[in-house]
C-alpha cells in the first residue's frame, strides 16, 4: 500500500539522456555534435551525409523530376526554402556522389506590400537575399506580389497536362541523358531585378488583403494569391516543376489546419509530396520529411545563410488566428512530446481524398480560388447541408428581426412598389443608378451586386467559401478571377438551356 511518507527515489531509476558526450551511433568513432532524436546523436560528417541522402532520396524514390527537366524553387528566404537551394546547389556541384539532374531555376515572390513594409525596407531585404542568390547562379525571378492584380484568367483554368509515362520512361530518360553525355550543370545568367511597383497597386493589393476581416481568412488568402503567381511565373518561364519549401512541422500543421478550415477533402493536394492541381505544372514537396529542428541545425552548422521576412503573423498573439493557434498548439506539444510532428506526418502520408482527384475533375467542377475538386457536391443528408441549412434560417430570422423594427418604428402603411421591366432600373428616370446600392436598400442594382457574390459562392470549395465570406466586399478581388467566375457562370447557364438535348453518359453506350 502506498503511504504518504515513504520516499522511492531510491528505487526509482533515471533514464539516461542522450549527450555529445556519446559516440556516433552511424561510424561509432568520432564524437556526437548534435542530437536529432532520443538516441540518434550524429558527428558532423554524418550528420551531413544523412541530410544530403535524405534529399537525394525523397527525389530518387518518387521519380516525378526527370533528367534535363526545369524546375523552379519557391525560395522566400526562410530556413526550409533556404536549405532546399543549398541541397539543390550541393547536389549539382562537381564533387557530388549522385549528381541531380534537372535544371534549377529560382523566384521569389516579394510580399512587402501586402504587410506593409515600406520601399526601403523592401529594397533592404532584397538586396540580402540577392547576394544569396548570386553565389548559386542559378537563374533568379524576383516577382512582386502586385503583379497578381494583371495576371490571365489561365491561372485560375486547368491546362492539359502530359499524358502519363509508361513504367520503363523513368529509366530510360535516365539512360538517354546520360549516353547523352548531358550535363545539369547551369551557366551563370543575369538576375532579372524586381520592376518598378506603382503605388496605386500596393494600394489595391493592400485594400485586397484587408478585405477579409480576419486575420485567418487574410492569411488563406494571401496563401492562394501567392500560389497562383508561383504557378503563372513557371508557365510563363517555361518550367514544368515547382518545388516548395514545406518542411515535416510545416505539413502537420497544415494538416491540422486545414481540417479546422473545412479542407479535409483537399488533404492529399495541400500535403502530398506532388500535387498536379494545376495540370501542366506540377507542385513538389521535397523538404517534408525534415524536422524543423534538423534544418536548424544543418543549417548552423553549415552555415545556410537565410534572411528573415516579416509575414502578416509576425509578433501576433497565438489565438490571433487558426493557422497561428494551430502552429502553436503543435510545436508546444512537440516540446513535451517529440513524436508529435512525426505521428501527424505519416497520418498525412495515408490519407487519400474521397473525391475525384484533381487530375480528373472537370473544370467547372473546380474551385474557383485553389483549384480543388469542389467537396459542395454533397448528398441533403450530410453535415454541409446542415451547415447550409442553419444559415439560411439564421439568416431569415434576422432578416425578419430588421423587418419587424422598421415596421415599429415606422407603423405608416407602405405601398408596394411594382418590380421594373427586364433590363430597366427602377429608378424614375431609368438611365441612372436608383441609388439603392449606396444606401443598402435593396434595389435592382443592389440585388445584381449581391447575386454577385452568391453565384460567386457555388464556384468555391467549403473552405474558401468561409473566405469569401469574411471578405467585405467581393469585388476587390483581381480581375482575372471575376473574369473566369463570370465565364463560369455563362457556361454553366448555357449548359441548363441546352439540358433536354444533351445525352447522358448511360445514353451514350445504348
Amino acid at each position: 500500500m502506498c503511504q504518504v511518507e515513504e520516499d522511492y527515489h531510491d528505487a526509482l531509476e533515471r533514464s539516461e539522456l542522450p549527450s555529445v558526450s556519446k559516440k556516433c551511433v552511424k561510424c561509432k568513432e568520432a564524437s556526437a555534435a548534435v542530437v536529432i532524436r532520443a538516441g540518434d546523436t550524429y558527428c558532423r560528417g554524418c550528420f551531413k551525409e544523412y541530410f544530403i541522402h535524405k534529399f537525394r532520396a525523397m527525389l530518387g524514390k518518387n521519380r516525378i523530376i526527370f533528367p534535363g527537366e526545369k524546375v523552379l524553387l519557391a525560395v522566400s528566404g526562410g530556413p526550409s526554402s533556404s536549405s532546399m537551394l543549398s541541397q539543390v546547389q550541393e547536389g549539382l556541384s562537381q564533387n557530388a556522389h549522385k549528381k541531380l539532374r534537372f535544371l534549377p531555376g529560382i523566384v521569389y515572390i516579394d510580399e512587402g506590400g501586402a504587410v506593409g513594409q515600406s520601399v526601403e525596407e523592401r529594397r533592404r531585404t532584397l538586396a540580402e537575399l540577392q547576394d544569396v542568390f548570386k553565389a548559386t547562379g542559378f537563374p533568379v525571378h524576383m516577382v512582386p506580389l502586385e503583379q497578381v492584380l494583371d495576371l490571365p484568367s489561365s491561372v485560375v483554368v486547368t491546362a492539359s497536362s502530359a499524358s502519363e509515362q509508361p513504367a520503363g520512361a523513368y529509366k530510360a530518360a535516365v539512360g538517354h541523358f546520360i549516353q547523352s553525355d548531358g550535363s545539369s550543370c547551369v551557366t551563370p545568367q543575369e538576375q532579372t531585378s524586381l520592376p518598378e511597383v506603382q503605388e496605386s497597386h500596393s494600394q489595391l493589393l493592400q485594400q485586397l488583403i484587408g478585405s477579409a476581416k480576419t486575420l485567418t481568412a487574410r492569411q488563406d488568402l494571401l496563401n492562394t494569391l501567392r500560389h497562383h503567381l508561383l504557378v503563372h511565373t513557371a508557365r510563363t518561364e517555361g518550367y514544368s516543376k515547382l518545388m516548395l519549401g514545406d518542411n515535416c512541422t510545416r505539413v502537420a500543421v497544415k494538416l491540422l489546419t486545414s481540417i479546422s478550415l473545412g479542407r479535409g477533402a483537399q488533404l492529399a493536394q495541400d500535403t502530398g509530396f506532388s500535387d498536379s492541381r494545376y495540370g501542366d505544372i506540377i507542385l513538389v514537396r521535397p523538404m517534408r520529411d525534415y524536422s524543423a529542428k534538423e534544418i536548424a541545425y544543418y543549417n548552423h552548422m553549415f552555415s545556410v545563410p537565410s534572411v528573415f521576412v516579416p509575414s502578416l503573423d509576425t509578433k501576433t498573439a497565438d489565438k490571433a488566428s487558426i493557422q497561428r493557434l494551430t502552429e502553436s498548439f503543435v510545436t508546444k506539444l512537440q516540446a513535451d512530446f517529440p513524436s508529435t510532428v512525426s505521428t501527424i506526418y505519416r497520418t498525412s502520408e495515408k490519407l487519400q481524398t474521397a473525391c475525384r482527384s484533381s487530375s480528373t475533375a472537370e473544370q467547372c467542377d473546380r474551385c474557383l480560388l485553389c483549384m480543388c475538386a469542389l467537396d459542395t457536391a454533397v448528398e441533403n443528408a450530410s453535415a454541409f447541408q446542415a451547415t447550409l441549412t442553419s444559415e439560411q434560417l439564421s439568416q431569415n430570422k434576422s432578416s425578419g428581426a430588421t423587418r419587424a423594427e422598421t415596421l415599429r418604428q415606422n407603423p405608416a402603411p407602405v405601398e408596394q412598389e411594382s418590380p421594373p421591366p427586364p433590363g430597366q432600373c427602377c429608378s424614375s428616370g431609368g438611365g441612372e443608378n436608383c441609388g439603392r446600392a449606396e444606401s443598402g436598400g435593396g434595389g435592382c442594382c443592389f440585388s445584381t451586386k449581391e447575386l454577385e457574390r452568391t453565384s460567386l459562392k457555388s464556384l468555391l470549395c467549403y473552405s474558401c467559401q468561409l473566405t469569401i465570406k469574411d471578405m467585405s466586399s467581393v469585388e476587390r478581388l483581381p480581375q482575372y478571377i471575376l473574369s473566369e467566375a463570370q465565364r463560369r457562370q455563362r457556361r454553366s447557364q448555357m449548359r441548363e438551356e441546352i439540358s433536354e438535348f444533351l445525352l447522358d453518359d448511360g445514353d451514350e453506350g445504348s
